[in-house]
């Protein structure tokens, strides 16, 4: 394709989908970022605390009814049964295993039996942000770094934040009393807030309109039958990834909005709430770290209240707990399930793997970036960076195989309702399960360098 007709076609494509892409995602969610703002100003000049709780249950209600209409009542009702299952076990020490429990029979029972897929798919999104607010809740309680139980309306007022109930992220309870809190209108904070948003607007165009015609339209790679495979997977990937980077900024302006997302140093308050991390995703420096960059808030809360909970039964049991109440938590879909399972082999065998190379080199080669004054001799050698690189490159290959199953192009039924298991097996059995084999390799070669 000569480069007239690929600008004749760039041409088509942003008509035909940028423009209408851009404007569908704008009507989805300004009525959201409207209540977000009602908030913020409610938050600065309301008053009472009371007051300010009332007006974050009121605007989470209507928010969750914009998009789940009365669906929403299933997310009320976790809230309720959460509030009440804390106040059974308030004079306990172990609330957060006990709410974690009842939360996790909630989610079974309600994805099992009492709703349709389609409608459960469509507000698994919030009952997630609503557990996970509840169980860090409850941990805190027990570790004393929250002193009380809240009041019905704190507590609602939480859960129902309108800057995070229905897209998130999963804040704290000090972050929302912060936010409650009302710090002053700034143009900081608006510039922050709208940034955030021009960011998720231009992922979705991403994610939409690029990145399934990635390959030869936009990069003019061609191949034979295998290596199509593989770009088709990357195109899978990439759109995956930014319909990820579209929802994580968009939590991130939302939550800005509403008056969360800020750190405060004396009278310096810095509006720097990170959801997603795009570059820490495209190019890795290691599958640890692309973890942590996919959802900044979540990888905080399951090393938090998960991780260091279970890391008494050693690191690799404790990463599997971790990344099952991961795949628990995003609902019993098979193909979520096999991604976040394999990722927790991937990370803990590629952990391992690069801190005994880098025990036997003395070299920076380790899944994060060593501290400046680190005791290794070699940190910045050439081949010090190309093992390094080798390593990320490896990343990507993960990631590609792992993101191959999410394809934009399949019927927008069986999204709603869940990729079924035989499309994740024939997806990977299409690639040789090649990932999986590589990780299998390296766990071998740890073994034989032990």
């Amino acid at each position: 394709m000569d480069m007239s007709s690929r600008l004749q076609v760039w041409q088509q494509l942003a008509q035909s989908c940028g423009l209408s892409t851009a404007q569908q995602g704008l009507q989805q969610v300004w009525r959201l970022l409207l209540l977000c703002l009602v908030c913020r100003l409610c938050f600065r000049f309301g008053g009472v605390s009371t007051v300010k709780h009332v007006v974050s249950v009121l605007a989470g209600t209507y928010g969750l009814f914009l998009f789940f209409e009365f669906h929403m009542l299933w997310v009320l009702l976790l809230s309720a049964l959460c509030y009440l299952a804390l106040l059974l076990s308030q004079h306990s020490g172990t609330r957060g295993p006990f709410v974690s429990v009842v939360i996790l029979i909630y989610l079974l029972i309600g994805e099992l039996q009492l709703i349709d897929v389609v409608t459960w798919h469509k507000i698994r999104g919030s009952q997630m942000v609503v557990a996970m607010k509840v169980i860090s809740l409850a941990f805190d309680l027990d570790r004393g770094a929250v002193s009380s139980l809240p009041s019905p309306a704190e507590f609602l007022g939480y859960l129902l934040f309108i800057g995070t109930v229905v897209f998130g992220p999963w804040i704290s309870f000090s972050s929302y009393r912060s936010a409650v809190e009302g710090r002053k209108l700034s143009w900081m904070w608006l510039q922050s807030s709208f940034i955030s948003l021009l960011k998720s607007q231009i992922c979705l165009l991403v994610s939409t309109c690029i990145a399934p015609y990635l390959f030869p339209l936009f990069i003019p790679i061609y191949g034979n039958t295998v290596t199509e495979k593989w770009l088709n997977a990357y195109e899978n990937a990439v759109s995956f990834h930014f319909s990820n980077y579209f929802v994580g900024h968009l939590s991130e302006g939302s939550s800005k909005l509403a008056g969360a997302g800020f750190t405060e140093d004396k009278d310096n308050i810095r509006w720097d709430m990170s959801v997603v991390n795009p570059l820490g995703v495209e190019m890795p420096r290691s599958m640890v770290l692309v973890v942590t960059s996919w959802n900044i808030p979540m990888s905080r809360w399951l090393k938090t209240y998960v991780f260091k909970s279970a890391v008494k039964l050693g690191t690799f049991p404790a990463i599997l707990v971790t990344y099952t109440a991961s795949a628990l938590l995003h609902g019993l879909s098979f193909h979520l399930g096999a991604v976040l399972l394999s990722l927790g082999f991937i990370t803990y065998v590629e952990h391992v793997l690069r801190k005994k190379l880098a025990s036997i080199f003395s070299a920076c080669v380790l899944s994060r970036p060593c501290n400046p004054g680190c005791s290794h001799q070699h940190k910045k050698e050439y081949w010090v960076v190309a093992l390094n690189l080798v390593f990320s490159l490896l990343a990507v290959f993960h990631l590609t195989y792992l993101g191959s199953m999410f394809d934009p192009g399949v019927d927008e039924h069986e999204v709603e309702e869940g990729y079924a298991a035989i499309h994740t097996i024939q997806r990977w059995s299409d690639l040789s399960w090649a990932s999986h084999w590589v990780v299998f390799a390296c766990w071998v070669f740890y073994r034989l360098i032990q």
